[in-house]
């Protein structure tokens, strides 16, 4: 049966109100904080600890004001999610992308220390416990190449796509390669603002500190801003040089890079990576000003999360 153009009209016109008025009358499921619940699967986790925790780990561990910690609630374990960690010997590469130099006296040296004494340290002894499926766990951090970059950052601010290059420029020109093993940290210079991408939203200046990340290549990357140019740490630390800040962004974004290098290693059920849980939490200060020695050097860190006591601590129950 043939209808009128109008009829027809006057029927696609209700159709059409009908379905508008069914989609805003759905209900909506809330949590209980009664925020909506858009819970995502397990395989398309996503955790703004980017640890923004990253674009292609969807979790970059942008670190303050994400990082903080919420001292109401209290601290959970942290949990295996399938994926690998960091294990055996870690081999960790420092690239100093320093177009001008504009660093303090020993910003490098006292870095280089630090990655040369934390493989052994009490603290990364709390990594041990933190295994993959096949009994694997970290067991050490190596030092593995260091490399200055005087090249001029491409932008009027770096972005997360530019560390990446930076990374792979690195290993085309050192002969290094990415792997579930290798862990490459960018360093920038003073005032050098780091943005995750052209929208500016998410950058040093407006508060993050540091993160960690990956790419679908295996590349294990962390990016550690200049920390005395923007509002990261406070503390003037035991070695008297900015280094002493940026110290307690390295050890926290390595300590997660190694027990969660792919975003399914060890997390809490809300995404916070072992860092993530004690972050600020130092404990008790020596005379120096620090509250590790290793090998007779001062460093100031933050606490790591160890679940065998469900507690933040800088070493293993038995060695506190």
């Amino acid at each position: 049966m043939r209808l009128s153009v109008h009829v027809l009209r006057t029927l696609f016109a209700l159709l059409f109100v009908f379905v508008c008025f069914s989609a805003f009358a759905l209900p909506v499921h809330a949590d209980a904080a009664g925020q909506p619940d858009q819970a995502a699967p397990p395989s398309t986790r996503q955790r703004m600890d980017h640890d923004i925790d990253r674009p292609h780990r969807k979790d970059h561990d942008i670190d303050r004001p994400q990082r903080q910690a919420n001292a109401s609630t209290p601290p959970q374990n942290v949990s295996y999610g399938g994926g690998p960690v960091m294990a055996g010997t870690a081999s960790v590469y420092a690239i100093f992308w320093e177009p001008t130099g504009n660093v303090s006296a020993h910003y490098q040296s006292i870095i280089e220390r630090f990655f040369n004494d934390v493989g052994g340290s009490p603290l990364y002894r709390l990594a041990h416990q933190y295994k993959q499926a096949n009994g694997g766990f970290p067991s050490d951090v190596a030092l593995a190449g260091v490399w200055t970059d005087t090249r001029a950052y491409p932008h009027s601010v770096v972005l997360d796509a530019d560390i990446q290059h930076e990374v792979t420029h690195a290993q085309q020109v050192n002969g290094w390669h990415s792997s579930l093993n290798n862990l490459f940290f960018v360093f920038t210079e003073r005032k050098a603002n780091v943005c995750m991408d052209n929208t500016r939203t998410e950058c040093t200046s407006g508060g993050y500190c540091a993160y960690h990340s990956w790419t679908d290549t295996n590349m294990l990357y962390a990016t550690i801003p200049y920390q005395s140019s923007f509002s990261c740490d406070y503390s003037s630390g035991p070695n008297h040089d900015d280094a002493d800040q940026a110290i307690d962004n390295i050890s926290h974004e390595l300590m997660e890079a190694v027990t969660d290098p792919t975003g399914y290693g060890w997390y809490t059920p809300d995404g916070s990576e072992i860092g993530d849980v004690c972050v600020d939490n130092f404990g008790r200060l020596n005379v120096l000003g620090a509250n590790v020695m290793w090998n007779h050097h001062p460093y100031l860190l933050q606490k790591e999360w160890d679940n065998a006591t469900r507690s933040c601590r800088l070493a293993p129950r038995a060695q506190v």
